[in-house]
């Protein structure tokens, strides 16, 4: 059990473990296309992330397990369509600003700057010139994740 999950029931324990994934799916996904180069791009984001020290180390652990196939599972329980699979996603990924007082505030804030990083990693993976770097319109509307609110802010 992570300990800074210890004021959260099992739902949602859960729920906070899946954000991460769900960011992906929501963000490789915004372009009607979720590519193979933004999933290996999310998995190597999970296991560089599982190396990290500080108030973050075990939750990544606890996210890293088994990565891949629980993003796979992920996206096949949603709709194949962006348009219809976004909104159920954007939906699902902003409880947790109701979460976010439960938390230790360090592990809140430190949280939701990886959850930036990794929106902005996953949306600069693929496409631009050659696939190189750049982040399109679709994706560029949810880069800054909008339905989750700034933990240091609240």
């Amino acid at each position: 059990m992570i300990k800074e999950f210890r004021n959260l029931d099992q739902e949602e324990s859960e729920f906070m473990l899946s954000v991460p994934i769900l960011v992906c799916i929501l963000i490789a996904g915004a372009d009607g296309d979720i590519d193979r180069k933004e999933i290996r791009e999310a998995i190597s984001l999970a296991g560089k992330n599982k190396e990290s020290k500080g108030i973050l180390s075990d939750y990544f652990r606890e996210v890293s397990s088994d990565f891949e196939d629980k993003l796979k599972v992920l996206i096949q329980s949603y709709p194949y369509e962006s348009t219809q699979r976004d909104p159920i996603i954007t939906e699902e990924i902003s409880r947790i600003n109701q979460l976010w007082p439960k938390l230790n505030p360090e592990f809140s804030i430190n949280l939701y700057r990886m959850l930036l990083d990794l929106s902005e990693k996953i949306a600069s993976s693929s496409g631009g010139w050659l696939g190189i770097k750049s982040v399109g319109s679709q994706e560029a509307r949810y880069l800054k994740l909008p339905m989750i609110q700034d933990p240091s802010k609240i």
